[in-house]
Formats: C-alpha cells, sequence, structure tokens
C-alpha cells in the first residue's frame, strides 16, 4: 500500500492515486426520455456528487472531471446558458458540502472568457477549500488540452526560460497534482477530447458506454478493477517492471 501525501492515509492496491473523468453522455440521456438536455446535466451533477463520494471512500488523492471544454461555448445558445446557470447553482449549494468532507476545489482552464460573476463565484470556492487535505478536485472548466500546452510555453516564454518538459510539466494546469493514473470516459465514445493532452501521455485509458448520469460507485469500481490489471511499463519492458520475474532474475544471473 502507498501513501497518501495529502492524508497521510493508506491507498488500497490497485487503487488509482489521480483519476480524470471525461463526463459525457448527459444530453444523449436527456434525449432518450424526451427531455431538454439541461435535464441531463441537471442529473449529471448528481452523478458527480456520487462520484465525488466514491472516490473519497476508497482513498483517491486526486480526481478531475472535463466539466466544460473550450469547444462546448459552439453549443445551443440556451443549452450553454444553462450549463452556466446550473454551474453557479451547484456552486451555491456543493461548495459547502465538499468543503466539511475534506475536498480541495481547483477550477483549471482559460477565465478570460467568464463573467465576473461566475468568476468570482469560481475563486471564492477555491478559497473557501483552500485548508484541506483530504482529496484535491480539479473541476477543468473552459479547459482544452491544446490551449494548456500553448498557456504553458507562453508563461515560459514571459519568465524567460526555455521551452523544455520540464518546465512544462510545472506551468500546465494540473502542476500541482501530477499527471492521471486513470482516465475514465464515459458515453461510449472513444476519444479523449482534447482534454488533458500533456498529462495523459501516460495514462491508462478506460471507456465505458454507461452514460454519465447513470455512472455510480458499480462502475467506478469496474474501471479500478480494469487498472488494477494493466501493467504500467511507461516505455519499459515487462521484465524490467517486474524485476522478481523468473525471466528477469535468469538473465539477471547471466550478467
Amino acid at each position: 500500500m502507498s501513501s497518501n501525501p495529502l492524508t497521510g492515509a493508506p491507498n488500497a492496491v490497485g487503487v488509482p492515486r489521480h483519476v480524470a473523468i471525461v463526463m459525457d453522455g448527459n444530453g444523449r440521456w436527456a434525449k432518450k426520455r424526451l427531455l431538454p438536455r439541461v435535464a441531463g446535466h441537471k442529473q449529471g451533477v448528481d452523478a458527480l456528487r456520487r462520484t465525488v463520494r466514491a472516490c473519497l471512500e476508497r482513498h483517491v488523492q486526486v480526481l478531475t472531471v472535463f466539466a466544460f471544454s473550450s469547444e462546448n461555448w459552439n453549443r445551443p445558445p440556451e443549452e450553454v446558458s444553462g450549463l452556466m446557470d446550473l454551474l453557479v447553482l451547484a456552486l451555491s449549494r456543493e461548495v459547502p458540502k465538499l468543503d466539511k468532507s475534506g475536498v480541495r476545489l481547483h477550477f483549471p482552464g482559460d477565465s478570460s472568457g467568464l463573467s465576473p460573476r461566475l468568476l468570482q463565484g469560481l475563486r471564492k470556492a477555491e478559497q473557501t477549500t483552500a485548508h484541506n487535505d483530504r482529496m484535491v478536485l480539479n473541476v477543468c472548466f473552459n479547459y482544452g488540452g491544446r490551449w494548456d500546452i500553448v498557456n504553458a510555453a507562453k508563461q515560459l516564454l514571459a519568465q524567460g526560460r526555455d521551452i523544455t518538459e520540464a518546465g512544462l510539466c510545472q506551468t500546465t494546469a494540473l502542476a500541482h497534482v501530477g499527471d492521471p493514473d486513470l482516465l475514465i470516459r464515459t458515453g461510449g465514445e472513444m476519444r479523449i477530447s482534447n482534454f488533458l493532452l500533456w498529462q495523459c501521455a501516460y495514462s491508462e485509458l478506460f471507456f465505458t458506454p454507461c452514460l454519465w448520469p447513470d455512472f455510480d460507485a458499480a462502475e467506478l469500481d469496474r474501471a479500478f478493477q480494469d487498472y488494477a490489471g494493466r501493467e504500467r511499463r511507461f516505455g519499459l519492458t515487462s521484465e524490467q517492471v517486474r524485476p522478481s520475474s523468473p525471466v528477469a532474475a535468469a538473465s539477471g544471473s547471466h550478467a
């Protein structure tokens, strides 16, 4: 078991330290029920609430979710407006509960296009929960992976620094938590849609047909079970990551 650097609590074997989720399928969930798309997004808030609780119970250290992409502004105006209103409402209702549960909130993304009212709500939520250390919840809002990389490069140039891999790791939007171990996408699509392009270079990917409003602890556990069976090699061979294997032992004896 590994130790949680945020809390010191042990992590169960097979439980990812950092989980990222593309929360897809809200609109299709609503359409199947002849409801407006915003109704699906409202149910999606409930699914996120369940998922946060499940991650806390399983000692996940970081949960990062894709709430609103930089491309989502191109959706129908009534849906975008409904999403903005929903976020403001969710902040007022959920932040006190998250604070009580020991969750620290961050909102990675491009803040330049957000309304002053919404931006104030996001910053207040971050300030309110800044002291918490049980789990970090990154809600990526007005976020795009390409934007993230370009923005990090601009920061390095402004600081007079060379653009290096180490420098980008220090200036991208998730520099405060490190890279995801597992990326889950709901809704059946098998792509990452401009989400965490830099950070997911070596993340394990899990795609499920489950629409996001239906996502629950059982589906999360299925993803974790699949993750536990993966061999994470980071460019190495199986023998290198499992030095106690018979093959590795045999090769070592002839070194």
